[in-house]
């Protein structure tokens, strides 16, 4: 159980930069529109899935999961919980959620600190406007979404101590723009954390040839996405990025279950046509080619 902090100062607001440094949304991802649909139908499976966290579940006992909405919802909390703890995120913290979806991450940790200041951006004014209506400020914290791209992000300098990234950065451009723009945001001694889906050695080619062919399935269900980048990888982009460590969490087992419920509401919203795709990355998470990790890396001065 989680206690609400209280009696802490908030941390300063961020500066939102002018309007030149925003830049409107080139694309909404596909997978968002039939979610929205079923949202507006007040669909029971979709509010309790889908209304506030848009991402896989996290499980203690992956053996004890019984597939049902309410089950995986508790999950989906479990998951941003369990990333936010490990990011070290305390009372008292301006921290800024990239790719905030309905605003999931930031409810939770709204509701359980005290004296928080949380961002949310998204290039979807959809997902924006949702998160608006349904997250409110608990007293003494502040709460607020943005339009705009986490490859470009319309903060000043040092504004954060935290930024998150829970299962998004595989639909950005560059990950490499946007580590930069996390580390540009951060003050001294903050940290970036931010799940993903790796593999656990470079793809070799058979299955580069295979991902391809998949790719206009995937881009038509899931949005663009490259989940290609190896801890190696991403070793390498902390370098680039100005980042001083990096540690790995891998809880793939954890978020096993995930997968028959994702595959049910993927039928139920879109059809058996785009059920394989998420077959086929269960597959791969299933054999261990592909792993669910949780990455943080300090902004550490020289």
């Amino acid at each position: 159980m989680y206690e609400r902090s209280t009696g802490v100062t908030p941390a300063p607001e961020p500066e939102v930069a002018t309007p030149s440094r925003l830049r409107r949304p080139s694309s909404r991802l596909p997978y968002f529109d039939p979610i929205l649909a079923m949202l507006s139908l007040d669909e029971a499976e979709f509010v309790a899935t889908s209304g506030l966290h848009v991402h896989w579940g996290y499980w203690h006992d992956p053996c004890s999961a019984h597939r049902s909405a309410d089950d995986f919802a508790r999950a989906q909390e479990l998951m941003s919980r369990h990333l936010c703890d490990l990011a070290g995120v305390e009372a008292g913290e301006a921290v800024l959620d990239a790719g905030c979806g309905f605003g999931g991450t930031v409810a939770s940790l709204n509701e359980r600190l005290g004296g928080v200041t949380l961002i949310g951006i998204n290039t979807d004014e959809r997902q924006v406007s949702r998160a608006r209506r349904q997250v409110v400020a608990r007293p003494g914290n502040s709460v607020g979404f943005v339009v705009g791209d986490a490859c470009t992000l319309p903060f000043a300098d040092a504004s954060f101590e935290h930024v998150l990234a829970v299962e998004c950065i595989m639909h950005f451009p560059s990950r490499l723009n946007f580590m930069r723009e996390a580390r540009r945001v951060l003050r001294p001694g903050g940290q970036l954390t931010i799940s993903d889906f790796s593999p656990i050695v470079s793809v070799p080619k058979p299955l580069t040839r295979l991902f391809g062919v998949l790719n206009s399935s995937v881009s038509r269900t899931y949005g663009p996405s490259d989940i290609t980048y190896t801890c190696n990888d991403y070793h390498r982009l902390a370098k680039e990025s100005g980042f001083r460590s990096m540690t790995v969490d891998d809880i793939t087992l954890n978020t096993l279950p995930t997968y028959p419920v994702v595959r049910r509401l993927i039928r139920k919203a879109i059809g058996r046509e785009t059920d394989w795709v998420t077959f086929f990355l269960e597959w791969l998470s299933r054999s261990g080619i592909v792993r669910y990790l949780i990455l943080s890396f300090s902004a550490e001065d020289e």
